[in-house]
């Protein structure tokens, strides 16, 4: 790849901002240079009040294969030990905190196989639409790795901890029709038709009440490891806080006058 395309793309249009890992012929592997470009990308997506969604897909044959192994390696045979195994706290843990944290929808369209890293990215999206020719790989165990990037608590609640701990134990490609019966897909379509589907979506969650739609993206990620009480007492200052936005007037006020509201995400 030349050095002067970048190895993260993105692309903003009518609300949707579309994050795309753009090093297809390392099948969007993770180097240091594109994990600190995805981190810069995700976080002024995550500041940009004119996204109201965003999309997170691959160049290429591959969604994302996690880890660059050869990157690694290399970075093992010269010693550099200190960027190899801090890289979780400056560059994964960031980013996927980033994408969870995100007021707004975050799709991930699933364009080919999405193994390591790269399969819990998109375990933290709320949608996961995958190609018909997609999977998933869990592939941690397959280099004496422990799991990272969330997915010690994305997968299991996607799964549950029994299937999460036999995923992780024995990797192996899950395809997408089982992907979508185990419940880590939201939706198989074929593969020519990934972007169009995504693309809808996208509008569809863009043109939302944003403001509502990321209380929402909150309240169920805050609920997952919190007690009844403390959720309940989340989901009412959201409900305040939502309740005081211009969206819920428009939408209040088109519901009397039986008309479709209009949403501005404020």
């Amino acid at each position: 790849m030349s050095a002067d395309v970048s190895p993260v793309l993105l692309e903003v249009a009518d609300g949707v901002a579309t994050v795309t890992f753009n090093r297809p012929e390392a099948m969007n592997s993770l180097d240091v240079a594109t994990k600190e470009a995805l981190l810069d990308v995700v976080r002024k997506v995550a500041d940009d009040p004119a996204v109201r969604c965003v999309v997170l897909t691959g160049t290429g044959r591959a969604f994302c294969v996690g880890q660059d192994l050869k990157e690694h390696v290399q970075l093992l045979e010269s010693g550099a030990t200190d960027t190899l195994f801090t890289t979780v706290e400056r560059h994964y843990n960031p980013i996927v905190t980033t994408i969870v944290g995100m007021r707004k929808p975050v799709i991930a369209a699933v364009n080919g196989v999405a193994a390591g890293a790269g399969a819990s990215l998109a375990f933290a999206c709320d949608l996961r639409i995958l190609a018909d020719t997609a999977g998933f790989n869990l592939a941690f165990a397959n280099i004496a790795l422990s799991c990272d990037t969330g997915s010690s608590f994305t997968l299991q609640r996607l799964v549950g901890r029994a299937k999460a701990i036999e995923l992780l134990y024995f990797p192996r490609t899950v395809p997408a029709d089982e992907a979508l019966t185990l419940g880590l897909a939201t939706q198989v379509v074929p593969a020519g038709e990934l972007a169009e589907v995504v693309t809808a979506l996208a509008a569809r969650l863009a043109a939302g009440p944003t403001v509502a739609l990321g209380s929402m993206r909150q309240s169920v990620t805050f609920a997952a490891d919190h007690t009844f009480v403390e959720a309940v007492e989340l989901e009412s200052a959201e409900m305040t806080r939502t309740g005081k936005t211009a969206d819920h007037a428009a939408a209040v006020a088109a519901f009397l006058a039986k008309e479709k509201p209009v949403f501005e995400g404020r």
